[in-house]
């Protein structure tokens, strides 16, 4: 795993992934003032600098790391299905943590599996379900299909819709997409299995946590130090699931 010496998928609408502090600079031309200022604070960032040193494909890997950094929540050996994967820096993570590229032959190799709507470009370590519906059943099936004895051991979401520009509507339609998780999660996840998911905190967030609560044993929030400070960016981290409720 590369040294997190500094300290995704927001919207589809914004640049998913920069390359370089010159293309970002060439790219000012023409944007509106709104648009300028994103990319100056992008020239800025220091974890948008730190993915380019260390080959992660967005900024968004930070956050993961440090998480993961703190609830050793991937393990060698693990299963993990990443939703909402594109462009792949989660992936890039799990990847490494669970060896799933085999790349320590001394450790047992686990698996990843990343999902969206829209095309992953190919990682090593991972198969990647492009222009997938992580809501749809046939998707369900086809991760089945794919996981070890049709399951997984952590499912990660770092989804969100396309953003609106209203708040609230935002807000209700990520915490939507959340509770699709614990559709997916029934179908999946093993007894004892973790979800970690993005949500923009609002008044339908507690919603979210009792339905979480529901299945599982321990239910957090979590805000990285990578998930910028205005932001409204959460992350709740369940753990030890119990299953569906009968």
């Amino acid at each position: 795993m590369p040294s997190r010496t500094l300290p995704g998928w927001t919207t589809r609408t914004r640049v998913r992934c920069v390359h370089s502090s010159l293309s970002l600079l060439k790219k000012q031309t023409g944007k509106t003032a709104a648009e300028q200022r994103w990319l100056q604070r992008q020239l800025k960032d220091p974890y948008v600098k730190a993915s380019h040193s260390q080959n992660f494909r967005c900024r968004s890997a930070f956050k993961l790391l440090e998480i993961d950094d703190k609830f050793r929540l991937l393990q060698p050996g693990s299963s993990v299905v990443d939703c909402g994967a594109a462009p792949g820096a989660w992936s890039q993570v799990a990847i490494q943590k669970v060896n799933s590229a085999g790349s320590d032959q001394d450790l047992p190799r686990g698996m990843v599996i990343g999902i969206d709507l829209l095309h992953i470009p190919p990682l090593e370590g991972a198969h990647f379900l492009s222009c997938h519906d992580v809501t749809d059943h046939a998707t369900h099936a086809e991760l089945q299909a794919l996981l070890p004895s049709g399951q997984a051991h952590v499912i990660l979401s770092d989804m969100a819709p396309n953003a609106t520009g209203f708040r609230d509507m935002d807000h209700e339609r990520l915490i939507t997409m959340c509770l699709s998780l614990i559709d997916l999660a029934e179908k999946v996840l093993l007894p004892g299995g973790s979800l970690l998911c993005k949500y923009w905190d609002g008044v339908l967030a507690h919603r979210l946590q009792e339905k979480l609560s529901s299945v599982f044993s321990s239910v957090r929030t979590v805000k990285p130090d990578a998930s910028r400070k205005e932001s409204a960016e959460r992350y709740f981290l369940a753990r030890m699931y119990r299953g569906p409720v009968k």
